[in-house]
């Protein structure tokens, strides 16, 4: 009997040891943790969806192996700026930013895909052009709770737009809120927050966004601030008044006490690229009397907008139906002709993206082109392409200086975005141009500006990407390689890490990224999407379950 049990004892022990104590093992890699440290030889151990050990698991086994020999291995990237709120309800794999290493989408520059009242939901689904979906949400928390429920291979989470909550409850009206209406967008913000939303954004250039005083969003950013969220901006003037904008944000910052960021920072227009500078020394004395100030860019040269952003803001401010009544009002319109305000000259605008099908052929050039071609000004020509395509139209603007690119990336309070979309390059993404960043950003910063320019190590570029944006949003578990943090990894050779979209052909992956794990499931192995979407919402610091 003795014997009998010993030997029992002696399988169990066997069968016990032979378990696979990981579910997945990284083996041989390089390890950039995100702390900005230098790489380390080590294995990554996975077990469910948490990193559960880092170093030699050579006498490990795991249910998966790769081999990551020549190779990093780094924390997910995080995208600071993404609008794949949309593409992601048409087709939840985040190709395109996948394929690079994000693991996490942030969403939501001034406006937000919740809070809706009923018109907005209405409108919302009417508005609708190539990419169709069912809007049966009503706030922030229920549509990130949608995407992860359907299914999306990227994290995601999202700002509360003030613009939404001011079409919300003032509609497009240019004005101050009652008290009571001011009562009420805190109200909805609150409720955002306790949802999970990582903070309050604006995008003052636009409407009903910029209808906002400097007052009533620091009004906003306390509420926000409460529940240990973030301030993010695209400011209210990239170009002439950019050095007033960046202290409107400075001030909010201080008066609201709340974490700030400027999103794609920048000095636009040739005229202005001497403001960076200014703008810059403006920032970093902020932060040395104790203000948390960061920013965001994205890896070009050339940013994208509506071609409607170059009218005059009288005539943007009650939102495009009424652009749409000036144009076809014959003394309007020629006002807004004579007052349209180009920042760059009409051959630095290419024109991406139409509503009207029967103008895509004009997609690839550039409005000076098109206004040759008519016969007209270029003022005359946008004003006659808007009324056409009843849309403000998605265009490129080149519109930067490259040594002051290479100046941001130097910030170390700089992270990275797309402020694109998230595509497949097939199907409905490519019946429309795009701007490469939303298939290039992170990997032109890895290929480009670290391996090529040497504008920064691999070490910090890693740091930016990971650990500074999830310390800012102050994100629980994300943002490290870390025994006890989610599981979000990118496996990625340095030496071959390249992006390939440009701007005559920007539906183009990136390559060099190997193998991408999100809450633990591999998306992305041998370069190649699995079809997995462990997708999760990311919920901010002011969640309540």
């Amino acid at each position: 009997m003795y014997l009998r049990c010993f030997f029992l004892g002696c399988l169990v022990l066997v069968s016990c040891r032979q378990e696979p104590l990981f579910d997945i093992i990284i083996r041989n890699g390089t390890v950039l943790d995100g702390s900005g440290n230098t790489g380390v030889q080590a294995d990554v151990g996975i077990r469910a969806d948490t990193v559960a050990a880092i170093g030699d698991l050579s006498a490990n086994a795991a249910g998966l192996e790769v081999d990551a020999t020549g190779l990093h291995v780094a924390p997910g990237f995080i995208n600071m700026l993404s609008w794949a709120n949309v593409s992601l309800l048409v087709d939840g794999r985040s190709q395109s930013d996948l394929r690079q290493g994000v693991t996490l989408e942030v969403m939501g520059e001034g406006r937000s895909m919740g809070p809706l009242n009923p018109e907005m939901k209405k409108k919302m689904q009417e508005d609708q052009q190539d990419y169709t979906y069912e809007v049966t949400w009503n706030t922030l928390g229920e549509y990130l709770q949608h995407l992860e429920d359907r299914g999306v291979s990227t994290n995601v989470t999202s700002f509360v737009g003030n613009g939404t909550l001011r079409e919300y409850v003032m509609g497009y009206e240019n004005r101050p809120p009652a008290p009571d209406e001011m009562e009420r967008m805190k109200e909805l913000l609150r409720e955002a927050m306790e949802e999970g939303a990582v903070g309050l954004s604006t995008s003052l250039l636009y409407v009903p966004s910029g209808h906002a005083s400097t007052e009533e969003i620091i009004g906003l950013a306390r509420e926000a601030s409460a529940y240990g969220g973030m301030y993010i901006s695209h400011v209210r003037n990239e170009e002439d008044s950019l050095l007033y904008s960046i202290r409107e944000l400075i001030q909010i910052a201080e008066a609201a006490d709340i974490r700030s960021e400027v999103y794609h920072f920048k000095a636009s227009g040739q005229d202005n690229w001497h403001l960076l500078d200014s703008a810059i020394a403006m920032i970093e004395d902020a932060r040395g009397r104790g203000l948390h100030i960061t920013t965001d860019m994205y890896m070009y040269n050339a940013s994208s907008t509506g071609l409607n952003v170059l009218f005059p803001a009288w005539a943007r401010e009650g939102g495009h139906s009424k652009t749409m009544a000036y144009l076809e009002d014959p003394g309007k319109k020629a006002q807004m002709i004579r007052e349209a305000q180009f920042h760059v000259p009409a051959e630095n605008i290419l024109l991406v993206g139409f509503k009207n099908k029967d103008l895509r052929s004009l997609i690839g050039k550039t409005l000076a082109e098109v206004a040759q071609n008519r016969g007209i000004t270029p003022a005359e020509a946008m004003a006659e392409l808007i009324y056409e395509d009843d849309s403000r139209i998605q265009v490129v603007y080149f519109s930067m200086n490259e040594d002051n690119v290479k100046k941001k990336l130097t910030l170390p309070y700089m992270a990275a975005c797309s402020d694109a979309g998230s595509y497949t390059n097939e199907g409905v993404f490519i019946s429309q141009s795009t701007h490469p960043r939303a298939y290039g950003s992170f990997a032109r910063l890895l290929a480009h500006f670290v391996r090529e320019e040497k504008v920064i190590s691999l070490e910090e570029a890693i740091r930016r990407l990971t650990s500074l944006p999830a310390t800012n949003l102050r994100l629980q578990r994300r943002g490290m390689l870390k025994e006890g943090y989610f599981a979000d990894v990118v496996v990625f050779d340095a030496d071959q890490i390249q992006d390939h979209a440009t701007f005559e052909e920007p539906h183009q992956y990136a390559t060099g990224v190997a193998h991408v794990f999100v809450n633990g499931v591999r998306v992305i192995a041998e370069g190649q999407h699995t079809g997995a979407k462990p997708g999760r919402f990311v919920k901010g610091p002011g969640y309540k379950k």
